[in-house]
């Protein structure tokens, strides 16, 4: 019998098979995935809200025969049942910040919030839980996602269960830290500037940002800060984010835009042939961000992830696009307060309160107020601005399929390290920890982190890699040849509290 132990370090897909094969029911994998996280999260803090019971009465429902068989390649359609999902029963966290599940409290990390309970849940919520996805509560987020870090006033900081007196990374902290942690193997997150790409390289997990508008954000909303923020997963393996992103991908009726379909048809099937991935042509550059630094770590992180893909066959060149966002910090910022402020008016009418300082984190209601105040034409100049650089990366990737770099611009840096001076100053240095993953937001196209190197310490560093623009096929076989070579899902955080399990399933 599978013991706790081996649970934690196994995938999705892996999970799931042992409920095909009947050595478990839906019901006992979530129950053992309730059992670690009221095990093990109390240090780390991952997760915000819990919904166990739902969960658990939802597996219930499912049949308990053995199913056999291997699952499809492809995304589970309208007509085909649950059980045919490679993902089915597995448990799963949804991110605090964006999908919605009735009757599940919604809060965006901030006590504006606290206690509001959505009664219609969202598209891209229902259509994880169509995957057979079980939804076992919500992760912890950066307040209204404002922050590469996971440090909520209201609901105290996630920590990342590599270095507890570390950041796990931001805004999807949470998620990244309990799938890292073994609490499940993978988790919703989004990503606006790297809310995805940058947990995921601190915690040392797989995530991969997609074309914009390849999952759909409603019926609430069509898009998000111009087309800024994308929704998908953290994981432990390549595998099971390309099976999540064939179950939810596609538009739904009325959305305004969407992206073109995936050239292999299907994002799984594009891993599982990942030995006959044409050689890529690659470039790599270590150029410095809009802080003028990179962390010795990170540029040996890159450089190492270069030599890797030389190893498999690609064609590997040093380069960088004209393209750099240390020249475009403005306008982005500019779009990044006019979502926030959008964002906390929209929920205010959702909920029926009124803003107020006092519900707030200092830096949040500083980006509501700057939104506020912001005219038609410095927003329209802002997108015009960003979308004249986003030509200018596109050209680049003519010449290039993909892209290396650092995900930020130094491992995962001590909790608090955001947390000092103006509302201004703080936002800033979350820019140059940033480094260049908000390039992918403004231009649409898909990127991901990488967890290919570690620190002399220990901590995970991500490698950064951008695709063209409806290309993450491509991205999903370079990660899988990546993660043949140099795997990475197997290692497990081991904090003293989890050093005794020995009880079996």
């Amino acid at each position: 019998m599978t013991s706790l132990g081996e649970l934690r370090g196994l995938d999705g897909h892996a999970q799931a098979r042992l409920v095909r094969d009947g050595e478990l029911t839906e019901a006992e994998l979530i129950a053992a995935a309730v059992d670690r996280i009221e095990r093990y999260d109390g240090p780390i803090g991952s997760v915000a809200v819990t919904a166990f019971e739902q969960a658990l009465a939802e597996a219930e429902k499912e049949p308990r025969e053995p199913l056999g068989g291997a699952p499809p390649h492809g995304p589970p359609s309208r007509e085909s049942p649950l059980r045919e999902s490679p993902l089915r029963g597995v448990p799963f966290l949804l991110k605090d910040l964006g999908p919605t599940v009735a009757g599940i409290e919604a809060t965006m990390g901030s006590r504006f919030l606290a206690g509001f309970v959505p009664d219609r849940g969202s598209e891209l919520g229902d259509r994880f839980r169509a995957a057979g996805l079980r939804v076992l509560g919500k992760a912890k987020t950066a307040e209204f996602g404002v922050l590469p870090t996971t440090e909520p006033r209201h609901q105290g900081p996630t920590r990342n269960p590599w270095d507890p007196a570390r950041s796990a990374g931001g805004s999807s902290g949470g998620s990244a830290a309990a799938v890292a942690a073994g609490l499940v193997p993978v988790a919703h997150a989004n990503d606006a500037g790297g809310s995805i790409r940058i947990p995921a390289s601190n915690c040392g997990v797989f995530g991969l940002k997609p074309t914009r508008a390849r999952t759909p954000l409603g019926p609430a909303v069509g898009d998000l800060m111009n087309g800024l923020a994308s929704e998908h997963v953290v994981s432990r393996s390549v595998r099971d984010s390309a099976a999540v992103l064939d179950a939810v991908a596609g538009p739904a009726p009325g959305d305004p835009y969407w992206a073109p379909p995936a050239p292999a048809g299907s994002f799984l099937r594009a891993v599982l042939e990942a030995p006959r991935l044409r050689p890529l042509r690659i470039a790599f550059t270590l150029r410095p961000g809009s802080g003028g630094r990179l962390d010795p770590a990170c540029a040996e992180a890159v450089r190492e992830a270069a030599g890797l893909c030389a190893d498999l066959g690609h064609d590997v060149t040093e380069a960088e696009p004209a393209v750099a966002f240390a020249d475009l910090v403005e306008p982005f910022l500019a779009l990044w307060a006019a979502g926030v402020s959008s964002a906390i008016t929209s929920y205010a009418l959702l909920s029926g309160r009124t803003p107020e300082p006092d519900g707030f984190e200092e830096l949040t209601w500083d980006l509501y107020e700057r939104g506020r105040s912001l005219s038609a034409a410095d927003y329209l100049l802002a997108v015009t601005a960003l979308q004249r650089a986003a030509r200018g990366l596109a050209a680049f990737h003519e010449e290039h399929d993909v892209l290396l770099g650092p995900v930020t611009a130094e491992p995962a840096p001590p909790l608090g390290t955001f947390a000092t001076g103006s509302p201004r100053r703080q936002l800033l240095r979350a820019v140059e920890f940033c480094h260049e993953t908000p390039l992918a937001n403004l231009t649409g196209q898909p990127a991901m982190s990488v967890p290919l190197h570690r620190t002399a310490a220990g901590l995970p560093v991500g490698v950064h890699a951008t695709g063209r623009f409806g290309e993450e096929a491509t991205l999903f076989a370079l990660a899988a040849q990546l993660e043949q070579i140099r795997p990475w899902a197997h290692r497990l955080p081991d904090p003293e509290h989890s050093r005794a399990e020995t009880r079996t399933c």
